[in-house]
């Protein structure tokens, strides 16, 4: 199946992109193979075991043309008194509930939340960007195989709540200059969509789907049609729930919604032929055939 494409910063892209829900090299690449042999040629790159089959069906198939996604974890460019963000972990949590999200809706994003120390002001004021740390984070990926970067995750999320967007701006500038096009990556869409906005990145990847939109899928949506940068849905599928509904899934994403593209998970190789029956029925995603 011939795909329908987009551009993305002078960049052509698929508008579905293949991301493997694997933790196993084993399973990955035969998967990966597979969508290639069904017309697929953009993937997600979430794991290091990610992109070393990714390389591997590069160099095997000596397709150039194959294009890569790869992701920066926001924790990885930053640092408080000198140690990495995640040690803190917990503080941060604590402080992001405390601080930042409803009490009604605490559960959807921290089902076993923990209820330790919080940050001062003063610990905010001091985390750093850690130039060392992001370039060592960066350092696997190659500009002609993963020309994409998805920047931010769960810590994007937070430190946009703890008002250190500062912090992602340079993460975002430090990629630009080495020649990546970045890309923001979030969960909270109606909280991160506004703050993110200003950031110097190509688009805007976030969960969109009919069953999960943090906070309010309708207030989302709303958002999503106003937003005038490319927004990427991640887990269009729901982690599958909704595979037997592929075709309403992604009728809903870019007939309605007008996304720019999605990133769509796949764990068989009776889901990999699943979703392209599935999109083979979507009018958008069937490629303008001259009579």
């Amino acid at each position: 199946m011939h795909l329908p494409t987009a551009i993305l910063e002078r960049k052509r892209i698929q508008r579905v992109i293949f991301s493997i829900r694997s933790s196993s090299r084993q399973n990955i690449y035969p998967l990966m193979e597979r969508v290639y042999e069904m017309g697929g040629w953009c993937f997600d790159l979430p794991t290091a075991k990610h992109l070393e089959s990714f390389k591997t069906l590069r160099e095997s198939t000596g397709n150039e043309g194959l294009t890569g996604f790869g992701h920066l974890e926001a924790e990885s460019g930053v640092s408080l008194t000198g140690k990495p963000l995640h040690q803190f972990e917990s503080k941060v949590v604590s402080t992001i509930i405390r601080s930042v999200i409803p009490p009604d809706s605490v559960w959807k994003l921290f089902p076993s939340r923990p209820s330790g120390e919080v940050l001062t002001q003063k610990e905010i004021d001091r985390m750093t960007f850690d130039p060392s740390r992001f370039d060592q984070a960066l350092s696997p990926f190659q500009l002609k195989e993963t020309p994409f970067l998805l920047i931010g995750g769960k810590y994007g999320d937070w430190l946009l709540g703890l008002g250190r967007g500062d912090l992602l701006k340079e993460m975002v500038s430090e990629a630009r200059k080495k020649g990546f096009i970045p890309i923001f990556s979030g969960q909270w869409a109606t909280f991160v969509l506004p703050k993110a906005k200003p950031l110097d990145v190509a688009g805007y990847a976030i969960p969109v789907n009919k069953k999960k939109s943090l906070f309010d899928l309708e207030q989302a949506c709303k958002m999503i049609k106003k937003f005038d940068k490319p927004i990427i849905s991640l887990d269009p599928l729901s982690e599958g729930d909704l595979l037997e509904k592929s075709e309403e899934a992604f009728s809903f994403l870019f007939d309605e919604l007008k996304i720019h593209s999605a990133i769509a998970e796949i764990n068989s190789e009776d889901e990999v032929k699943s979703l392209f029956r599935g999109m083979e029925k979507v009018p958008s995603l069937i490629p303008f055939r001259k009579t």
